[in-house]
């Protein structure tokens, strides 16, 4: 098999699982769907391990597959760009859906739309996979709307709940209009190059980096600027950057295995991926590079004091992946590409982690997801937490876990980045590490340490409120724990053992373009002298200690003084407020742009259809020919002598008119 070959067997093979489970899985039966689904995506993350390995062996490709057609001399095409930056994403995209398949045996088995679950992850792989093998801009475009259109059917799977049907509607216009500054941005490059390929639009980069546009009134625009803001507005829907971050918490409403692959290997990570991918352009132009540092730096800052007060599981590490998400556009702005990919693949391991234990949380309480109602899980399912425990530890950033080298490295590009906005974003990005470590061990204390609240329920509660009350959790079978075990070490393992090569190193090659003026991480690898010394160098920093300080405060505050939590809320309600209500921008969009549409629709109905329409045109031209029909009654009467009359009253009329002429 040649190695074109196995280039397309990376995402036909989830893609024919997805069709024959999607279109036969009723008849075919569960096992088969999900052993063809699984085979698939197995299929995929073997076939990606072979060509990181090619790729790491110098043997890049850039082609196309087929053409599409040619328009006015633009050629659409499908093809295939495989550098280190592409394999290093199949590769943990195929593996992390790989787990998330093995997982989602245990956590579907009860439902009755499991052989639907199934083709959907891997129709949803496809779509990822497309997405970032791609060398051109339609086909970029094509995985793009593709992991949308997915992500929209697996948000609302369970569509008998009104909540999970408003989820996946938000989440689908949320990123409508992301996607609009996305096809300006396409659409200005098409406009300036003639071409869709990546390589012809880099090319020509320098080019449009001195050309200027005319967008507001007699303001010049530089073209990159023009392209490259549109490009992130796009990846802002994507990857829920304030304030198009609204779509991301709700889309909880899914089964927690989509929740896992949306917030870990797929669709959020598109953005940070498409910029940086996108880096020969970005690099040109530093009013975008200083617009994407400052909307990283509140996203990672604002979300991550959003996940202190949450109570359902799901949606503390929900909130935790905007934050984090933040942390990689951060990064981008500040350059450091191969920081924000390398947290990227670190943050796909903990971060899937992370919600495949609080899936199997879920399941020991009976689909349970308010932390409040939990606690003391600790000793009845081990596993679940040890595990749990090493996914928050390297989210906190503690050595030698994989988030603390990942995340040091983003928050030293950014100290050392000279874009306007790098001094708040330096504050935003350090603050952001007590807060997270305070949000991510509040769960793990709220949920495995201290009284079991789970035995609190009513007896004359619900079937479920009885049935925790009744019968002791339990760890989750196996299918649900192995993922969980090898993400654990995932979570350890990745940060130590590839930060030298990913982020110091030259792994990326000319997959990734910075130049001389943004060129921070070139002055850290000067500084570079291998793992241990940049972990005994971590330990002396303020991010270590912060994140130290977030865990102490989270043991003090749910652990050893539980009652103070709610004291310090009742005693700032105000703030509290503002903050379990997401700063009231949910309500606001609510009342502005859908309450706003709703208002102009009502006027539009009401003036514009009945009054104008109806009323004028419709109506109104029924009762002129009315009246005129009326009229013209009175004319016709059928009576010789009028008609006569009528004539001489026309000739005595022209022979007035002709006289006075």
């Amino acid at each position: 098999m040649t190695m074109q070959q196995i280039y397309l067997l990376i995402p036909l093979a989830p893609l024919a699982a997805a069709i024959i489970v999607g279109l036969w899985g009723p008849r075919l039966g569960r096992a088969t769907s999900h052993r063809l689904c699984i085979a698939g995506v197995m299929v995929s993350t073997l076939a990606s391990a072979w060509v990181l390995r090619d790729v790491l062996a110098g043997h890049d490709f850039n082609g196309d597959v087929y053409t599409w057609m040619t328009s006015g001399g633009v050629k659409f095409t499908i093809g295939f760009l495989i550098d280190p930056l592409t394999a290093l994403m199949i590769t943990v995209v195929s593996f992390v859906s790989l787990m998330v398949h093995i997982y989602t045996i245990g956590y579907m088995a009860d439902d009755p739309g499991y052989t639907r679950f199934f083709s959907y992850i891997s129709l949803f792989t496809f779509s990822m996979l497309m997405l970032v093998m791609a060398n051109n801009f339609l086909q970029l475009f094509f995985g793009w709307e593709a992991v949308g259109l997915v992500s929209y059917l697996l948000i609302g799977f369970w569509y008998e709940r009104p909540t999970a049907i408003y989820a996946n509607l938000k989440a689908f216009l949320a990123n409508r209009v992301g996607d609009f500054g996305f096809v300006l941005g396409i659409g200005l490059i098409v406009a300036y190059t003639g071409s869709l390929d990546y390589a012809t639009v880099f090319g020509a980069a320098p080019v449009i980096a001195g050309t200027t546009i005319n967008l507001l009134g007699d303001a010049q625009w530089s073209v990159m600027t023009a392209i490259c803001i549109g490009l992130f507005v796009g990846a802002m829907g994507k990857s829920a950057q304030v304030p198009l971050h609204v779509w991301l918490p709700d889309s909880m409403e899914g089964p927690t295995p989509i929740s896992a692959l949306i917030h870990a290997a797929t669709m959020v990570t598109a953005g940070i991926f498409m910029v940086a991918r996108m880096s020969p352009l970005f690099e040109l132009s530093d009013t975008a590079l200083s617009f994407v540092t400052v909307i990283g730096a509140t996203t990672a800052l604002f979300m991550a004091v959003l996940g202190v007060v949450q109570n359902d599981i799901k949606r503390v590490i929900a909130y935790s992946t905007l934050s984090q998400l933040g942390y990689m556009t951060c990064a981008l702005g500040a350059s450091a590409y191969s920081a924000a990919i390398f947290h990227l693949m670190t943050h796909a391991f903990f971060k899937a982690l992370l919600f495949l234990g609080a899936g199997s949380a879920i399941i020991a309480m009976h689909h349970e997801q308010d932390m409040r109602r939990m606690g003391g899980l600790k000793k009845y399912m081990p596993i679940t937490y040890w595990t749990m425990v090493i996914g928050s530890l390297a989210l906190a950033g503690i050595p030698p876990f994989a988030g603390f080298f990942s995340k040091d490295v983003i928050i030293e590009a950014v100290q050392l980045s000279t874009v306007p906005g790098h001094t708040y974003a330096q504050f935003a990005v350090t603050v952001g590490v007590f807060l997270t470590a305070l949000y991510s061990f509040r769960l793990i204390f709220l949920t495995f340490h201290g009284e079991e609240r789970f035995r609190h329920g009513p007896a004359h509660g619900d079937a479920h409120a009885q049935e925790r009350a009744h019968e002791d959790p339990r760890e989750s079978p196996w299918v649900v724990t192995l993922p969980l075990i090898v993400l654990a070490v995932g979570s350890l393992y990745t940060g130590w053992a590839y930060v030298g090569d990913t982020v110091f190193g030259d792994f990326f090659r000319d997959s990734i373009v910075v130049i001389e003026q943004h060129a921070g991480l070139a002055e850290m690898r000067e500084e570079w002298h291998g793992v241990v010394p940049f972990m005994v160098h971590g330990l002396t920093g303020a991010p270590f200690w912060l994140g130290v300080a977030g865990i102490v405060a989270a043991w003090f505050f749910w652990s050893r003084r539980p009652e103070l939590p709610d004291r310090i809320a009742s005693a700032l309600s105000g703030l509290y407020t503002l903050l379990i209500n997401n700063y009231f921008v949910d309500r606001f969009n609510d009342f502005f742009f859908a309450g706003g549409f709703r208002r102009v629709g009502t006027v539009a109905s009401e003036v514009g259809d009945r009054v104008i329409i109806d009323g004028f045109f419709v109506n109104g031209s029924a009762r002129a020919v009315g009246a005129t029909s009326a009229l013209l009654r009175h004319i016709q009467t059928g009576r010789i002598y009028h008609y006569a009359f009528a004539m001489i009253l026309s000739v005595l009329a022209l022979l007035t008119w002709w006289s006075v002429r």
